[in-house]
């Protein structure tokens, strides 16, 4: 379930106008398993303005993130990295 509510969600969509980047569907294996890590996550995936929408499946073995984003995958790898989490593309 995404993590954004409506008024981010066209604060991005003004972004994406405004910096018309390409749109990925990214998707990782992650170490995010409780409800504290998704909160720790949102905090700062709410301050990224090119981050569209986005999900963990904390069910799922690999933890799977998936994000829509104009950001490469190293940058989700390296913000995650640095808050403490294990990132890595799923294939």
């Amino acid at each position: 379930m995404p993590w954004k509510n409506d008024q981010t969600l066209n604060l991005s969509f003004k972004y994406i106008i405004m910096n018309p980047s390409p749109i990925n569907i990214l998707v990782f294996k992650t170490n995010i398993c409780t409800k504290a890590d998704c909160s720790i996550v949102k905090e700062r995936f709410d301050t990224i303005t090119s981050i569209i929408e986005w999900n963990i499946d904390t069910e799922d073995i690999d933890r799977v993130l998936r994000i829509v984003t104009q950001l490469p995958e190293q940058d989700i790898i390296t913000i995650l990295n640095k808050l403490g989490y294990a990132c890595s593309e799923l294939e």
